[in-house]
């Protein structure tokens, strides 16, 4: 399992770390209209899954600005989607206020699913850990980033050049 911090205090992730190479496993979570949404939604596109804690942090915010500025860049096979335990509302909100509208946000808040799929579930606190996956059209996982410290920031550039490797 990765190790992971949160400002600097372990915590302990649940489910099952994902690797390079493995088939992406299904999960639903909630759109911001409460409707469901899958994995097998988005089948045939490439997938960049940004997750954080929480969309009302710095550093989260920083994270959904930069990956909703690419998104607008990387074509109409790429779906951008951001995943946190927020309620739906919340994401809502927020994303009206800064003017996101080149990704998705998506509320694991109900059953962890996701989370629990990606192994991403901070046990302690009840957050997604900080934490990139690049998944290719045919559900295989190309790039994985778990953020070592949770309030640090991924490595951009890397994530968008794993996608941008998948549209050649």
């Amino acid at each position: 399992m990765a190790n992971v911090t949160f400002k600097n205090n372990p915590v302990t992730l649940l489910g099952k770390e994902v690797a390079v190479g493995d088939t992406a496993q299904d999960f639903t979570v909630l759109a911001n209209d409460l409707s469901p949404v899958t994995l097998a939604d988005s089948k045939g596109k490439i997938r960049l899954i940004s997750v954080i804690p929480s969309i009302d942090t710095g550093v989260c915010s920083t994270q959904t600005r930069k990956f909703n500025e690419e998104a607008s860049t990387l074509g109409d096979d790429v779906q951008v989607l951001t995943i946190s335990a927020d309620l739906p509302f919340a994401q809502a909100r927020w994303c009206a206020a800064e003017g996101i509208a080149n990704l998705q946000t998506l509320s694991d808040h109900r059953d962890l699913s996701f989370g629990e799929a990606y192994g991403v579930v901070i046990k302690e606190l009840r957050l997604l850990a900080r934490s990139i996956f690049v998944i290719d059209k045919d559900d295989k996982v190309t790039y994985v980033e778990y953020v070592g410290e949770g309030t640090d920031h991924p490595d951009y550039e890397k994530a968008i050049l794993a996608v941008k490797e998948l549209t050649k």
